[in-house]
């Protein structure tokens, strides 16, 4: 198993030295050229979405990304991912790929003042640590959309088919268990 990292911007690195605790072989895709690897699966990290956007157009990486997912590519997208895989953005006009059917809110906890980190219930894991950074969170699902975790009410954690997203920050803590998940599915799409 091959787990791609887009790293045009954000928190790649550390996407990468979780999967690098996991043993799971990854490669960080910054140039159309990547795109010719082969992969299993997709990580898309927190970051800053309008900036990842536009990057993932003006590298040439936008199309061929989103026709991947379009044929079930795995994805996992955290935080600035779940708001480029998001159909709508409610406080925003602007959508990205728009590949999965959840309408998100941006910045919704505030500016980088507002961040904070708790502990939440995950689906099918239990008790997960949750790092929330300037995070959006998902206003409202859609058809065969599966909830996996809230917080305060607020759905921060889902699923559609191939699709995993976070509103926070799994990747900044040591619990492996939400990349575990994701390399489930990974393995169970192969």
């Amino acid at each position: 198993m091959t787990i791609a990292i887009l790293a045009v911007q954000g928190a790649f690195y550390e996407h990468g030295e979780i999967l690098r605790k996991l043993g799971i072989e990854h490669f960080e895709i910054r140039q159309q050229s990547d795109l010719n690897k082969h992969f299993d699966g997709l990580i898309i990290p927190g970051g800053e979405s309008t900036v990842q956007g536009k990057l993932i157009r003006e590298l040439n990486l936008y199309d061929t990304l989103k026709e991947k997912i379009l044929q079930n590519l795995p994805v996992f997208g955290t935080c600035a991912g779940l708001l480029l895989l998001a159909k709508q953005i409610s406080n925003d006009e602007k959508t990205h790929l728009g590949t999965m059917n959840i309408t998100a809110v941006r910045n919704a906890y505030g500016r980088q003042l507002g961040s904070f980190s708790t502990d939440g219930n995950f689906k099918g894991i239990g008790t997960v640590p949750m790092t929330f950074i300037r995070a959006p969170y998902i206003e409202q699902v859609g058809e065969n959309v599966e909830i996996l975790a809230e917080y305060n009410g607020k759905i921060t954690a889902a699923r559609e088919n191939n699709q995993l997203v976070t509103a926070f920050h799994p990747e900044l803590n040591d619990n492996l268990s939400i990349h575990r998940y994701f390399a489930d599915i990974v393995e169970n799409n192969a």
